[in-house]
């Protein structure tokens, strides 16, 4: 979260319960400024109606369905990249590692523009 605000201002935060702490929230809220954090809150089995924490509590208040349901479209691409171009980096060095990013990025967009261009052609009528 720090880099990615280094970046660039964030005014939203969508995550899924896996990040549901206190401290992700206020480190979000407090820390970098976000004015509103979506994390999909994870009951931890206690049974309790209300969490006990400001910003978890907030959530539990202020909860917004349709910006949360966004995230399935983030999370749809990951998994397809993950899928067709594996999981895992294999370069150990930094700059290594950023190229072979590059690349996968670039193997991935043309993959699209041929598949693209492949529909396009049997799209013709043949005579």
């Amino acid at each position: 979260m720090r880099q990615a605000a280094a970046r660039l201002p964030l005014a939203r935060v969508l995550a899924d319960a896996g990040y549901d702490a206190e401290h992700n929230h206020a480190l979000c809220r407090e820390g970098l400024g976000v004015r509103r954090t979506v994390i999909a809150l994870n009951p931890r089995g206690t049974g309790r109606r209300w969490p006990r924490t400001r910003y978890r509590r907030q959530m539990k208040r202020r909860w917004c369905r349709r910006l949360y349901g966004q995230r399935w479209q983030a999370e749809s691409a990951f998994s397809r990249l993950k899928r067709r171009l594996g999981a895992a980096l294999t370069a150990r060095r930094p700059l290594a590692r950023r190229r072979e990013v590059l690349l996968r990025v670039l193997t991935h967009n043309a993959a699209i523009l041929h598949r693209h261009r492949r529909g396009f052609q049997q799209s013709k009528s043949r005579l």
